[in-house]
Protein backbone atom coordinates (compact mmCIF):
# COMPACT_ATOMS: atom_id res chain seq x y z
CA UNK A 1 0.00 0.00 0.00
CA UNK A 2 1.35 3.42 -0.94
CA UNK A 3 1.98 6.04 1.71
CA UNK A 4 -0.75 8.32 0.28
CA UNK A 5 -3.27 5.47 0.46
CA UNK A 6 -2.30 4.74 4.04
CA UNK A 7 -2.78 8.35 5.09
CA UNK A 8 -6.20 8.39 3.39
CA UNK A 9 -7.24 5.23 5.26
CA UNK A 10 -5.95 6.67 8.56
CA UNK A 11 -7.99 9.85 8.01
CA UNK A 12 -11.07 7.80 7.14
CA UNK A 13 -10.75 5.69 10.31
CA UNK A 14 -10.23 8.81 12.44
CA UNK A 15 -13.23 10.54 10.87
CA UNK A 16 -15.43 7.51 11.51
CA UNK A 17 -14.31 7.32 15.14
CA UNK A 18 -15.15 11.03 15.58
CA UNK A 19 -18.57 10.52 13.98
CA UNK A 20 -19.76 7.95 16.53
CA UNK A 21 -19.94 8.30 20.29
CA UNK A 22 -18.77 4.74 21.07
CA UNK A 23 -16.55 2.14 19.45
CA UNK A 24 -15.55 -1.44 20.20
CA UNK A 25 -12.44 -3.31 19.13
CA UNK A 26 -13.37 -6.89 18.32
CA UNK A 27 -11.21 -9.94 17.63
CA UNK A 28 -12.36 -11.62 14.41
CA UNK A 29 -9.22 -13.72 13.87
CA UNK A 30 -10.97 -17.10 13.85
CA UNK A 31 -13.96 -16.00 11.76
CA UNK A 32 -14.20 -17.20 8.18
CA UNK A 33 -15.71 -15.13 5.34
CA UNK A 34 -19.25 -16.51 5.84
CA UNK A 35 -19.22 -15.77 9.58
CA UNK A 36 -17.84 -12.28 8.96
CA UNK A 37 -20.57 -11.60 6.38
CA UNK A 38 -23.23 -12.80 8.82
CA UNK A 39 -21.78 -10.50 11.49
CA UNK A 40 -21.84 -7.57 9.04
CA UNK A 41 -25.53 -8.24 8.25
CA UNK A 42 -26.43 -8.42 11.93
CA UNK A 43 -24.54 -5.17 12.62
CA UNK A 44 -26.38 -3.47 9.76
CA UNK A 45 -29.76 -4.58 11.18
CA UNK A 46 -28.88 -3.06 14.57
CA UNK A 47 -27.42 0.21 13.17
CA UNK A 48 -23.88 -0.71 14.14
CA UNK A 49 -21.02 0.14 11.80
CA UNK A 50 -18.37 -2.54 11.26
CA UNK A 51 -14.93 -2.00 9.75
CA UNK A 52 -12.04 -4.47 9.59
CA UNK A 53 -8.79 -2.56 9.95
CA UNK A 54 -5.04 -3.04 10.10
CA UNK A 55 -3.81 -2.59 13.65
CA UNK A 56 -0.99 -0.19 12.71
CA UNK A 57 -3.36 2.07 10.77
CA UNK A 58 -5.87 2.04 13.63
CA UNK A 59 -3.13 2.95 16.10
CA UNK A 60 -2.06 5.89 13.94
CA UNK A 61 -5.70 7.00 13.60
CA UNK A 62 -6.15 6.88 17.39
CA UNK A 63 -2.91 8.83 17.87
CA UNK A 64 -4.20 11.53 15.54
CA UNK A 65 -7.33 12.09 17.64
CA UNK A 66 -7.71 14.24 20.73
CA UNK A 67 -7.65 12.26 23.94
CA UNK A 68 -5.51 9.45 25.30
CA UNK A 69 -6.32 6.10 23.72
CA UNK A 70 -2.99 4.49 24.67
CA UNK A 71 -4.58 1.86 26.98
CA UNK A 72 -6.27 0.42 23.87
CA UNK A 73 -2.96 -0.21 22.08
CA UNK A 74 -2.37 -3.49 23.95
CA UNK A 75 -5.52 -4.88 22.27
CA UNK A 76 -4.17 -4.24 18.76
CA UNK A 77 -3.04 -7.76 17.97
CA UNK A 78 -4.44 -10.28 15.52
CA UNK A 79 -7.30 -9.39 13.21
CA UNK A 80 -9.24 -6.41 14.50
CA UNK A 81 -12.65 -5.08 13.55
CA UNK A 82 -14.14 -1.87 14.88
CA UNK A 83 -17.83 -1.64 15.77
CA UNK A 84 -19.22 1.90 15.79
CA UNK A 85 -22.47 2.91 17.42
CA UNK A 86 -24.25 5.83 19.10
CA UNK A 87 -25.79 3.61 21.81
CA UNK A 88 -23.12 2.37 24.20
CA UNK A 89 -24.41 -1.11 24.95
CA UNK A 90 -25.66 -2.27 21.52
CA UNK A 91 -22.35 -3.73 20.28
CA UNK A 92 -21.80 -5.44 23.65
CA UNK A 93 -25.23 -7.08 23.44
CA UNK A 94 -24.52 -8.19 19.87
CA UNK A 95 -21.15 -9.68 20.85
CA UNK A 96 -22.74 -11.48 23.79
CA UNK A 97 -25.58 -12.84 21.59
CA UNK A 98 -23.34 -13.95 18.72
CA UNK A 99 -20.19 -15.03 20.54
CA UNK A 100 -19.65 -18.75 20.28
CA UNK A 101 -16.44 -19.97 21.89
CA UNK A 102 -15.37 -16.33 22.22
CA UNK A 103 -15.81 -15.52 18.51
CA UNK A 104 -16.15 -12.62 17.92
CA UNK A 105 -14.32 -11.65 21.08
CA UNK A 106 -14.16 -8.27 22.73
CA UNK A 107 -10.68 -6.79 22.83
CA UNK A 108 -11.44 -3.30 24.11
CA UNK A 109 -14.04 -0.56 23.94
CA UNK A 110 -14.54 3.17 24.26
CA UNK A 111 -18.02 3.70 25.69
CA UNK A 112 -19.55 6.57 27.69
CA UNK A 113 -16.20 8.37 27.64
CA UNK A 114 -14.47 5.45 29.40
CA UNK A 115 -12.01 2.85 28.19
CA UNK A 116 -12.66 -0.85 28.76
CA UNK A 117 -9.84 -3.28 27.98
CA UNK A 118 -10.25 -7.05 27.96
CA UNK A 119 -12.95 -9.59 27.25
CA UNK A 120 -13.87 -9.67 30.94
CA UNK A 121 -15.40 -6.19 30.55
CA UNK A 122 -18.24 -7.46 28.31
CA UNK A 123 -20.78 -7.82 31.14
CA UNK A 124 -20.03 -4.31 32.38
CA UNK A 125 -20.57 -2.97 28.85
CA UNK A 126 -23.85 -4.85 28.45
CA UNK A 127 -25.05 -3.34 31.75
CA UNK A 128 -24.53 0.24 30.54
CA UNK A 129 -27.91 1.87 30.10
CA UNK A 130 -28.69 3.89 27.01
CA UNK A 131 -29.91 7.47 27.27
CA UNK A 132 -33.50 6.39 26.55
CA UNK A 133 -33.36 3.66 29.22
CA UNK A 134 -32.13 6.16 31.82
CA UNK A 135 -34.88 8.64 30.86
CA UNK A 136 -37.51 5.87 31.16
CA UNK A 137 -36.21 4.96 34.63
CA UNK A 138 -36.34 8.59 35.76
CA UNK A 139 -39.88 9.06 34.43
CA UNK A 140 -41.00 5.89 36.23
CA UNK A 141 -39.45 7.13 39.47
CA UNK A 142 -41.11 10.53 39.12
CA UNK A 143 -44.52 8.99 38.36
CA UNK A 144 -44.47 6.59 41.29
CA UNK A 145 -45.16 9.14 44.11
CA UNK A 146 -47.88 10.84 42.05
CA UNK A 147 -49.59 7.50 41.43
CA UNK A 148 -49.45 6.72 45.17
CA UNK A 149 -51.06 10.07 46.04
CA UNK A 150 -53.82 9.65 43.46
CA UNK A 151 -54.46 6.09 44.62
CA UNK A 152 -54.68 7.19 48.26
CA UNK A 153 -57.07 10.02 47.40
CA UNK A 154 -59.29 7.72 45.35
CA UNK A 155 -59.41 5.02 48.00
CA UNK A 156 -60.10 7.61 50.71
CA UNK A 157 -62.91 9.07 48.62
CA UNK A 158 -64.42 5.65 48.08
CA UNK A 159 -64.26 4.89 51.80
CA UNK A 160 -65.89 8.20 52.70
CA UNK A 161 -68.58 7.69 50.05
CA UNK A 162 -69.32 4.17 51.36
CA UNK A 163 -69.55 5.44 54.94
CA UNK A 164 -71.97 8.23 53.98
CA UNK A 165 -74.06 5.83 51.92
CA UNK A 166 -74.27 3.35 54.80
CA UNK A 167 -75.21 6.10 57.23
CA UNK A 168 -77.84 7.39 54.80
CA UNK A 169 -79.44 3.96 54.38
CA UNK A 170 -79.66 3.34 58.12
CA UNK A 171 -83.11 3.64 59.61
CA UNK A 172 -83.50 6.53 61.98
CA UNK A 173 -83.61 5.37 65.56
Amino acid sequence: MRKEDKSTVIEQIAATIKEYAHFYLVDVTAMNAAATSALRRECFKRNIGLMVVKNTLLKKALESLEGDYSPLYVALKGTTAIMFCDTANLPAKLIKDKAKDGIPGLKAAYAEESLYVGADQLDALVAIKSKNEVIADIVALLQSPAKNVISALQSGGNTLHGLLKTLGERPEA
